[in-house]
């Protein structure tokens, strides 16, 4: 029986004070963590448990695993075909993970809180931007609120204009959910398709390529990006009609790296594409389809995993330009994976300054602080030991001990997994369903890590550091070059 003291409030049960305490204690990059791991354990049960997601039998655990994490992940790297192996409420399940992914579950939970009316803690404040950085002036309400928006209005334009291109050819109605389907997996980066071959059979048709290359591309922007240029497009509407005489706001520097590296990765990566794969891939396409489809490679490269040619029939030049385009990725607060465009905006800055001989790295009249210069080059450091690492893991339990001679172009195939993995893309040279259990299962962590950020993961497992013994040893030099 509780006593007269704990109905007052004066004290406490020591259960319910410890299971706080043990709350208070979890870090946001551990809650944000966390709420992925929770929502591929609900999809992996799901598809586990769930009757009627499959036309024949169903998955078994890696593989059930392998595909929730896929698709919460936003990557689309699949080891069954989901046209057919789906029913459409299995399609529908996968497209609910691939919403809450993309989304982001901790996003979707400060939604709810808005709209119950309840004001954000700092805490939840710290949670809801654990996985972007967001900086302390902006607005976590206006700009949860208007992540949904964004989502649901290019969604919705995107599914409207699919629907318009395919309805003539498919039907009037059974043209609506591969419409729905396409639009939301690529506004979320995702690269889940429908259709037997992905998107080759669209590559001669112009409204579904632009369309699914410009959701790809506003889904990898970043919302913090998207943001901005609404409230500056906002601005000056205001401004003509005279309702205000503030001046319009200027694009942060975040956003003008954001849009210029995005800009120079579409466009360098279209022109090699087309001419690598003029005379290989592209050879049976007329020839103003053929630039088309280059650019098309270019964008889904970065994080999308729609194709419309072949993959493992490329060119060596094409596979490794995709390799390092994949391992860019998107942008940060956005859709997409890799270590994304202002970190390697930042590295190429920093490394034009030191060929200037300047100590600061800068950029559109703007310093870049050196803590976030250190933090891009840590994230590359990471991101790349976890790929080498990976790539020689992969080299070990799918190859083995097995001359070079017997396996020509294995190599490339598996490097390309792996990229494709990390950096949540989905694009595959063939060689996903042929892994092995060992090799699923890797695969699945790398998705994961690349979905959450390597540096994100680092923090949430990382212990807390002992400040009784913070102390600094003597500097000494040390050569470099």
């Amino acid at each position: 029986m509780i006593s007269r003291k704990i109905r007052r409030g004066i004290a406490w049960p020591r259960n319910w004070q410890a299971g706080t305490e043990w709350w208070r204690r979890i870090t946001p990059p551990q809650l944000f963590v966390g709420s992925f791991l929770g929502l591929i354990a609900f999809g992996t049960l799901g598809l586990m448990t769930i009757p009627g997601l499959y036309t024949g039998p169903g998955l078994g655990f890696v593989d059930a695993l392998f595909t929730a994490t896929s698709a919460v992940c936003v990557t689309g790297l699949v080891v069954v075909d989901t046209g057919t192996y789906f029913t459409r409420a299995g399609q529908a399940f996968l497209l609910l993970l691939i919403q809450l992914g993309g989304l982001g579950f901790i996003t979707l939970t400060t939604l709810i809180i808005l709209a119950l009316g309840r004001r954000l803690s700092l805490r939840q404040e710290r949670v809801a931007g654990a996985g972007t950085e967001l900086s302390p002036a902006v607005n976590v309400r206006g700009l949860t609120r208007d992540v949904v928006r964004f989502t649901l209005l290019f969604e919705a334009l995107g599914a409207a204009l699919l629907y318009l291109a395919w309805a003539p050819g498919m039907g009037v109605t059974a043209a609506i959910w591969p419409a729905v389907f396409h639009a939301v997996s690529a506004f979320c980066n995702a690269g889940f398709s429908i259709f037997a071959d992905s998107l080759v059979g669209t590559r001669l048709q112009v409204l579904p390529m632009f369309t699914i290359m410009c959701l790809i591309v506003v889904g990898g922007l970043g919302f913090l990006t998207m943001e901005e240029l609404y409230l500056r497009r906002k601005s000056r509407r205001m401004r003509h009609r005279r309702v205000t005489d503030e001046l319009v706001p200027r694009l942060s520097l975040h956003s003008r790296l954001v849009l210029v590296t995005t800009a120079i990765l579409i466009g360098v990566g279209a022109v090699f594409f087309t001419i690598y794969e003029w005379h290989l891939s592209f050879a049976m396409l007329p020839a103003w389809a053929r630039p088309m489809n280059g650019l098309f490679m270019a964008v889904t490269a970065r994080t999308a995993g729609f194709n419309t040619i072949d993959y493992a029939a490329t060119a060596d030049g094409t596979s490794f330009l995709t390799i390092l385009l994949m391992f860019i990725g998107g942008s940060p607060g956005s859709m997409a994976g890799g270590v994304k465009t202002t970190t390697i905006a930042v590295i190429g800055l920093l490394a034009l300054s030191r060929l200037r001989g300047s100590t600061r790295t800068s950029a559109f009249g703007r310093t870049v602080p050196e803590e976030t210069v250190q933090r891009a080059v840590g994230l590359f450091v990471v991101a790349f030991g976890i790929v080498t690492m990976a790539i020689f893991l992969f080299t070990t339990t799918e190859l083995g001990a097995v001359p070079h001679n017997a396996v020509q172009g294995e190599f490339l195939r598996l490097m390309f997994e792996a990229v494709s993995a990390f950096s949540t893309v989905g694009l595959s040279m063939g060689m996903t369903d042929e892994l092995t259990t060992t090799g699923r299962l890797l695969t699945t962590l790398l998705m994961y890590i690349g979905r959450v950020g390597p540096l994100t993961f680092a923090a949430a497992i990382a212990m807390r550091p002992d400040r009784r013994g913070d102390f600094r040893y003597a500097h000494e030099d040390v050569v470099i070059g």
